[in-house]
């Protein structure tokens, strides 16, 4: 008897309906919080739910598990809520998966919602505000050449988005990314507020969401600093 295995077309086709519903649940996602940066758990999950076969499907807990633990989307309570938020990795997940040739609307019409998620995700790539890290990014090796990068990330961020010259420090690091490490992002950039080239405000998030807040800077002298003002 021979002991090749053979291909089962029906886990091949379970496999891909499974990555485009979560497609759609990470694109659900993006509509719903791309404004405020989150959404509550319940609403993304009623908004999730589908109709198949005369009967609505929701998504499982097990989903939010495996992205929480891939870190595309964090969890987390507010005032007791439990909110749920995109990460930066989930951001990029959702952009290789719609480019993917199997992923497709399996419906007549699609909710404007999504529509104009996707339109929004679109406007954000192409803006810098998703940091493009499909490809890897040149460590940035030395203080002067962070300088200058955050800089042209600042001034591009303050056009961009109207921030009236008060650009969250999250930000920041979420653009620059991967090309310098948490620690070394706060030391340069607490070098340029030394310099007097970055002025940093207290204060919070404008959601106050602690995922934002964890990519802010705080020191035990001055405590949370949440914007960079150029000065």
């Amino acid at each position: 008897m021979s002991s090749t295995p053979s291909i089962d077309a029906s886990n091949s086709v379970s496999s891909t309906t499974e990555t485009i519903e979560t497609t759609r649940f990470l694109l659900t996602l993006w509509a719903m919080s791309c404004k405020d940066g989150e959404v509550k758990k319940s609403e993304l999950t009623s908004k999730v739910k589908q109709k198949r076969k005369g009967k609505k499907v929701g998504v499982s807990q097990s989903l939010y598990d495996e992205l929480q633990a891939a870190d595309v989307i964090k969890i987390y309570k507010r005032n007791q809520i439990p909110m749920v938020s995109l990460t930066d990795t989930g951001k990029q997940q959702l952009i290789v998966a719609l480019t993917h040739p199997d992923f497709v609307f399996d419906a007549t019409v699609v909710a404007s919602r999504l529509a104009n998620g996707l339109i929004e995700l679109i406007r954000e790539l192409y803006q810098g505000g998703i940091p493009n890290t499909s490809v890897k990014q040149a460590v940035i090796a030395s203080y002067e050449e962070f300088k200058a990068i955050a800089l042209q990330v600042y001034d591009q961020l303050n056009k961009d988005y109207n921030y009236d010259n008060l650009v969250p420090i999250y930000r920041i690091r979420r653009t620059i990314g991967d090309q310098v490490t948490r620690s070394q992002f706060n030391e340069w950039m607490l070098e340029m507020q030394a310099n007097d080239i970055f002025q940093f405000i207290g204060g919070s998030v404008e959601d106050s969401a602690s995922d934002k807040i964890e990519d802010s800077i705080s020191t035990e002298l001055v405590g949370l600093r949440c914007y960079a003002k150029r000065l």
